[in-house]
């Protein structure tokens, strides 16, 4: 479950009608001549889904998230420590087991079909998605290894690692960020311990019907008594990153493999900032993982939008810096420690335009347009901007004018340099997405 969080399978409804895709994207296709490519240190066959691009392939086993002294990796450890603390067997030790070293490389049986996400969902286009083959991606979320850690025989645990989503590009989004999930089941005497004549009660309802409050197969009572569970565990966690006097409140939302499902948001900088996703397991994922005596919840959240809110990190991009100006700020032995990062220089920004007419024989989409300049620029690119679009009323041919911003987080951008940047990408997309530039 994932923010992107939780909400990947959500953004993408959102972002399907925010794109401009006509059909399947027509990536430029890393290594696919060979037939094969290799991924941390494993060779996988190529097909005409492959679409992984050879920056995206550097960024894989770079793991932020458990690097000493950096932010993301504070952020992880606030909330490893507040699960410790909630849950503990009977002589103090934690129920929740971590996981932050798992492969990011999963099928597609993992990150869709074992958390029922319909065969035509949106999510699971190449437009949306870093393909390896048809069958093998890089995980778009972390709740890709619920299912097999559930078959496992795990009841509670946290899943935290890096994931990768084809987006837009400005200071928030990024195509590889990282995310953690968490999951607790528990069966009828867990979940009924503090309740008296507990001996007559089930977590499961014979003949039930769905509703908005729980699943057809569950009891009302269960199903109160873990999103009580849940929702105060989350709420402990939200104090416990932003205040105990944090304003917070629910808000009703829809998951493919919750239900009932609701986001967290909490009122900071004035605004209500959506912090994580959740809800009650949708029990036929349980049950295909062998589990049948057990209800459960679980939940999502991305570690660097909470992150940049934590530590006033204007830009995500800023993540990825090697610069020691920016990750000397965040050296203590203190995880809990307020740190307010502090820019080290502003550079200023340089603009360039393209603007060229769509292929109208081929596909085209604005994820193809934004993998392959961020291919060539890397992360000199700080926004793309959709800023016109028009359709000749005699040829019907379509034409996007794309702005894009670049700006160095290290150093000061000539024109000159920018220029050659641009050009370099108007060629790369004229050859590569059959676009001709105007």
């Amino acid at each position: 479950m994932g923010i992107r969080v939780y909400r990947i399978l959500l953004a993408a409804e959102k972002y399907k009608r925010k794109i401009i895709c006509r059909t399947y994207s027509t990536a430029p296709e890393a290594n696919k001549s060979l037939g094969s490519i290799e991924l941390l240190g494993q060779k996988y066959p190529t097909d005409d889904w492959t679409n992984i691009t050879p920056k995206i392939i550097s960024k894989l086993g770079k793991n932020l998230h458990v690097t000493k002294n950096h932010p993301l990796s504070h952020v992880r450890q606030c909330i490893v420590n507040h699960f410790y603390r909630t849950y503990s067997n009977r002589v103090g030790n934690p129920l929740f087991s971590v996981y932050d070293n798992l492969r990011p490389i999963v099928t597609t049986a993992q990150n869709f079909d074992s958390l029922l996400v319909p065969p035509d969902h949106p999510s699971r286009k190449k437009s949306d998605c870093y393909f390896v083959n048809q069958e093998t991606l890089l995980r778009a979320h972390t709740t890709a290894h619920q299912a097999e850690l559930i078959a496992m025989g795990l009841d509670n645990f946290l899943v935290i690692g890096d994931v990768y989503r084809r987006d837009e590009i400005d200071s928030t989004h990024y195509p590889v960020f990282h995310q953690v999930d968490g999951v607790r089941l528990c069966t009828t005497e867990e979940v009924f311990q503090n309740v008296k004549d507990s001996n007559k009660l089930s977590i499961f309802e014979h003949r039930g019907v769905e509703s908005a409050d729980k699943q057809a197969c569950h009891s009302l009572e269960s199903v109160k008594i873990m999103e009580h569970d849940l929702k105060q565990a989350l709420v402990g966690l939200a104090q416990s990153l932003f205040g105990k006097d944090i304003k917070y409140r629910w808000v009703d939302q829809y998951f493919p493999f919750t239900h009932p499902s609701w986001e967290l948001e909490v009122f900071f900088n004035n605004n209500w900032l959506e912090v994580l996703g959740c809800g009650i397991i949708r029990q036929e994922i349980l049950q295909k993982a062998g589990t049948v005596d057990r209800i459960g919840w679980a939940f999502g959240l991305g570690l660097e939008r909470l992150a940049m809110c934590l530590y006033s990190i204007p830009d995500i991009r800023l993540f990825w810096s090697t610069d020691p100006g920016f990750l000397n700020q965040f050296i203590t032995d203190d995880v809990n420690k307020a740190i307010t990062y502090k820019p080290v220089s502003i550079y200023p920004q340089c603009y360039n335009d393209i603007s060229f007419w769509l292929p109208q024989d081929t596909p085209y989409c604005s994820n193809d347009f934004y993998d392959l300049v961020r291919e060539i620029g890397g992360d000199m690119v700080e926004q793309i901007m959709l800023i016109d679009e028009f359709v000749h009323p005699k040829t019907k041919k379509a034409s996007h004018c794309y702005k894009i911003v670049y700006r160095h987080m290290e150093k000061v951008l000539s024109q000159e340099e920018v220029n050659q940047i641009h050009k370099q990408i108007e060629k790369a997309a004229a050859e590569q997405l059959n676009i001709v530039i105007r």
